[in-house]
């Protein structure tokens, strides 16, 4: 389960699983006036054997329920042998599951790998491929709706969060990847090991059972009678000398999910003759250099994985699955997409995220996928996009397809160059993006744009400045063409920015210039989190001109590096407001004299005492610093350091490095 320090749990005492039951159910005051519910809740309370497991889950099953569902709780637990209680309390609780949407996704879960926490992205693109939601006319509802239910199954414990969301190392970059799950608490879910069992074998003995099994002794199986009614299937194969059968016959099969470990495994033309209702089907990670014939009479298909699939270079034949709706080729070795993708008109999910050998996108594909919403094309490095239509020299697709999308909300992609992006085109309707002009970088949000090598005055149509003020995490390497980053010339105030990185633009000498009144009364920056500047070998001040109340006020990470001309970094005015600063860094400002300067009367009357700056404040490093004389003062000349009485009751990292003029000794 991923614990650090694994320990035993052992059987409630009675008293204490009664006072677990009731805090679970909140019905104390209904019991004490009710003797009957009383009585009901006590013996199912000791059916459950001090389980806290069972408990907790059983409880949650019948809290707000009626009587009567109290009634027939209490009959299912009492058939059941005691060396069974926990798997009885799931079952019972499996049955009182009210909706058959709750019930299909949980058996969904359980199909799952074992050992793997289980992927948001993976289970929605597996619910569309399966029609698992009533009612729903789009990716985004959805999504929507998946999330929902995954918050009712995580209330009645039947799914637990992730356990480990700051940490993914163990976990493919694709798996993570898409932008429909960002949140860290959200990319992932994960399942009891004693739930997984018994959700497997409820599973199994549906009418038409889930089975989970390994390949050895598969061509045997596939002529029994399970193999006839299976609808799922998720197969493992974990040893060298395992093959696949030439055909498996499963006419009521609609999902197919093959593991493989290290080990080499062919797929046989004929395999999937027998599948004729597969709506989903994972084939990750195999070693095929082209897709099994028989894969493309899969006539009702509507969700394929390919992903990782690195010897793949031809998926000739896949226009004939008309149905599909979801296609991901992430991390494929695939060099080029085929005429006929033109004829999936119903595909609402391409991810061809990391194709590092796709080099061929013929024209028309992309503007034919009219009904596409979340299109995945970053790490693209060996694809030239058309420069404009009508480009004779190159017969790949042009950046303008996409605005023939008219569905398009969630759009990520790597474009080599800001002369490729029309000016014309239009992102109105992306709710989600991650665009990178130039360099790629990883992203924090689902709103993020990045610019490298970008001239500010030639190269921002009203696409891009529409998607400046609304990203979450704005990255400018290398910009040219302006003096200042924001300014009243474009009347942005980036309302939505969390996020803000500037570097290696030489241009740059201010990162707000506030002369113009309008903008000092819509502000900017409310909702900046982080602001990191690098490399702006002539950036003398972060605001110019009039400051307003308040600006930088939900700040949190500040790191400033290789700037040479920048003699101080706020104002102390905009200092003061800066009250949940957590960490400051520093380094490599050659002309810096001071972190805090004064600039008005009321700052020099003032005096500098009493000063309540950075309140929050854990983390600060100074680091080569020539020029600095003292933290905050008035005064240019030699003075201690810290010489007021400056407030860092919070801090836990100081490092001063590379102070030559510092004054000791330093006063805290």
């Amino acid at each position: 389960m991923g614990a650090q320090i694994c320990f035993p749990v052992e059987n409630l005492p009675q008293e204490e699983a009664w006072i677990l039951f009731n805090k679970t159910t909140g019905v104390c005051d209904s019991m004490e006036e009710n003797q009957k519910l009383r009585y009901i809740a006590t013996q199912v309370v000791e059916k459950c054997k001090g389980l806290p497991l069972a408990i907790v889950t059983i409880a949650k099953a019948l809290k707000d329920e009626t009587m009567v569902v109290w009634e027939n709780a209490l009959e299912q637990l009492k058939d059941c042998a005691a060396s069974k209680t926990i798997n009885s309390c799931l079952e019972c609780c499996y049955t009182h599951l009210k909706q058959d949407d709750l019930k299909s996704l949980l058996l969904l879960c359980g199909s799952l790998s074992y050992d793997d926490d289980i992927s948001m992205d993976h289970l929605l693109q597996y619910a569309m491929g399966l029609d698992l939601f009533d009612c729903i006319d789009s990716l985004e509802q959805a999504r929507n709706r998946l999330l929902a239910l995954v918050e009712i199954l995580k209330a009645s414990s039947w799914l637990l969060e992730d356990h480990r969301p700051q940490d993914r190392s163990n976990f493919d970059e694709q798996r993570c990847s898409s932008l429909l799950f960002t949140d860290p608490y959200n990319k992932f879910v994960r399942m009891h090991n004693v739930v997984y069992d018994v959700v497997r074998e409820i599973a199994s003995k549906d009418p038409h059972p889930f089975v989970v099994r390994q390949v050895f002794g598969l061509e045997e199986w596939s002529k029994t009678n399970e193999s006839k009614n299976c609808t799922f299937i998720s197969l493992h194969c974990q040893a060298v000398d395992e093959q696949l059968p030439q055909a498996l016959v499963c006419p009521e099969l609609h999902f197919f999910l093959l593991h493989k470990d290290k080990y080499s495994l062919n797929i046989s033309n004929t395999f999937f003759q027998g599948m004729k209702k597969l709506q989903v089907l994972d084939l990750s990670r195999m070693d095929f250099e082209e897709l099994p014939s028989s894969l493309n009479s899969l006539a009702n298909l509507r969700t394929l994985h390919l992903d990782g699939c690195n010897k793949l270079k031809d998926i000739a034949g896949i226009g004939n699955l008309m149905k599909l709706q979801v296609l991901s080729l992430a991390s494929s070795g695939i060099q080029g997409l085929p005429d006929e993708m033109a004829q999936l008109s119903n595909l609402r999910l391409l991810n061809l995220n990391n194709c590092k050998e796709l080099k061929v996108i013929p024209r028309n594909i992309l503007s034919s996928l009219s009904r596409l919403e979340c299109l995945d094309m970053r790490g693209l490095f060996n694809f030239q996009w058309a420069a404009i239509e009508g480009d004779h020299s190159n017969a790949n697709a042009c950046l303008s397809d996409l605005n023939h999308l008219s569905s398009l909300t969630t759009l990520s992609i790597t474009i080599p160059n800001a002369k490729l992006l029309p000016k014309d085109i239009l992102f109105d309707n992306l709710t989600r993006f991650v665009i990178v002009i130039g360099y790629p970088w990883g992203c924090r949000t689902n709103k993020a744009l990045k610019l490298c090598n970008v001239n500010r005055g030639l190269d921002f149509g009203d696409g891009i400045i529409k998607l400046l003020e609304r990203s979450e995490e704005l990255v400018f390497s290398k910009l040219s063409g302006t003096k200042f980053l924001l300014s009243p010339s474009n009347r942005m105030s980036f309302a939505e920015l969390k996020h803000l990185d500037v570097r290696l633009s030489s241009d740059i000498q201010y990162i707000i210039d506030s002369t113009d009144q309008q903008f000092m009364e819509q502000g900017a920056f409310p909702l900046l989190e982080s602001l990191f500047l690098w490399q702006l070998k002539n950036l003398e001040e972060v605001w110019h001109g009039p400051i307003p109340i308040g600006p930088f006020g939900n700040l949190k990470t500040l790191k400033v590096s290789s700037c040479p001309k920048l003699r101080y970094l706020f104002w102390l005015s905009t200092a003061r407001g800066l009250s949940i600063l957590e960490s400051m860094k520093i380094e490599d400002c050659k002309a810096m004299q001071q972190v805090i300067a004064y600039g008005r009367e009321s700052e020099d009357k003032d005096g500098g005492t009493n000063l309540e700056l950075f309140p929050n404040l854990r983390t600060l490093e100074l680091i080569n610093l020539p020029q600095l004389i003292s933290f905050s003062s008035k005064f240019t000349t030699q003075v201690p350091f810290f010489n007021h009485k400056v407030s860092f009751s919070k801090l836990e990292r100081l490092k001063l490095r590379g102070l030559p003029k510092l004054k000791p000794p330093v006063i805290l």
